[in-house]
């Protein structure tokens, strides 16, 4: 049985929340993508659009375009015209990755309604950030409708980002799934930041920190077009680290993250080689693919499949960080780490603004991650001291 949650959205579509009035009133802007629908399928903008006429002015989209068409890594999305609504739709992946006060000057309040992954590489959380800080700039009020975070509230994992690897894949010191919804996010940022905005965060009813998305009564729209099940989202936290290296993350096929591979590997011996680490939740089963786009674009590789099998259970962190160290090792002549530029990063290296530090390189570069004991080590943080910075900025 799935369970029944309501979102922000619907929340105030249904007229359920009780600030509703004064939040509403004057010119409305929205961030939003494709996968900002309400729980029967309709378009955030339409839904606003019609419980709130002649108000919304302009909609804002993240990385990869209102409607998801975009790849990643600075392939960037253009200005447009919505068109049914005829209102602009303002690109934030664009020569800007935040508002202008230009695109600001229409609108009273910026809604936000996007959903996010859990992991804080993904930028959306970033664009987020970004509007609360321009808002506060230009005296906007802001408020989120806030989602699931489909990998639960209750499992953090490590590293935390250190100071001075910050970029558009991690701009704060969080951990790289961090366990909280965009509200609880935004409201964690704008108290460390000190973000001086007018910031209101429509709660969800019914979610709780245990629920994974697979266990909702709710569709799944993928939020980008390498996110296209509930399931690839248990992986990402970890598989997007292979962005950094020279290994397919089976972009290009029609399993993106639930496979890795290359074509100088051989899928059995690092399968076996694997088998040495501790993967709860998964099963590895050595496999061949072929990218139609992306890394080893029409070349066979060599690879993993990871195959969820208890999704609570899944540390996809500590799982790809043994999938990276495997490969270099068993094939250190072909193995390489790939150079910037990474998501307007144009010096370090991509895999260091990802995993939040150069720790992680540096050991697979000494060959040191040859155990579970020194893996658990790298991306140990103090989860404590996480929930105490975190608290008042939980709503669930």
């Amino acid at each position: 049985m799935r369970h029944p949650i309501q979102l922000g959205i619907d929340r105030v579509i249904d007229g359920q929340y009780e600030q509703q009035p004064q939040l509403f009133a004057g010119r409305l802007g929205l961030l939003m993508n494709q996968a900002s629908v309400t729980r029967e399928l309709q378009y955030s903008c339409d839904a606003l659009a019609a419980k709130f006429p002649g108000q919304l002015k302009a909609i804002f989209a993240p990385q990869h375009g209102v409607w998801g068409e975009q790849q990643a890594n600075m392939i960037e999305s253009d200005h447009a015209k919505h068109p049914t609504l005829d209102i602009p739709l303002f690109s934030l992946y664009s020569e800007t990755r935040r508002p202008t006060p230009e695109m600001l000057d229409a609108i009273d309040c910026l809604v936000i309604d996007v959903q996010d992954v859990g992991t804080r590489v993904y930028t959306f959380i970033w664009t987020v950030v970004h509007c609360l800080e321009a808002c506060a700039e230009q005296g906007k009020r802001v408020v989120i409708l806030d989602r699931p975070n489909p990998v639960g509230g209750e499992v953090v994992e490590g590293p935390l980002l250190q100071h001075g690897y910050e970029s558009f894949v991690g701009e704060a010191t969080i951990p790289l799934r961090h366990g909280l919804t965009v509200g609880e996010l935004a409201r964690l940022c704008a108290a460390e930041r000190r973000i001086d905005v007018e910031l209101e965060v429509v709660p969800m009813l019914g979610w709780q920190r245990s629920m994974l998305f697979h266990e909702l009564d709710l569709s799944w729209i993928w939020p980008s077009p390498n996110m296209p099940t509930e399931t690839t989202t248990v992986l990402y936290p970890g598989q997007v680290l292979l962005e950094g290296v020279n290994l397919s993350e089976g972009r290009g096929t029609t399993r993106p993250f639930e496979v890795a591979g290359a074509p100088f590997l051989d899928p059995w011996k690092w399968c076996q080689r694997l088998a040495e680490f501790q993967r709860p939740g998964l099963q590895l089963r050595p496999t061949r693919f072929m990218p139609t786009f992306d890394k080893w674009v029409g070349q066979s590789c060599g690879g993993i499949e990871l195959v969820v099998k208890q999704a609570h259970e899944v540390r996809s962190v500590a799982t790809t960080c043994a999938l990276i160290a495997t490969a270099a090792e068993l094939a250190p002549e072909s193995f390489e780490w790939l150079p910037p530029p990474y998501e307007y990063e144009f010096h370090k290296p991509p895999i260091d603004i990802l995993f939040g530090s150069a720790e992680f390189r540096k050991q697979v570069d000494a060959r040191s991650i040859a155990s579970c004991e020194v893996l658990h080590a790298l991306l140990e943080f103090d989860v404590v001291e996480w929930e105490s910075r975190t608290g008042s900025a939980k709503i669930y």
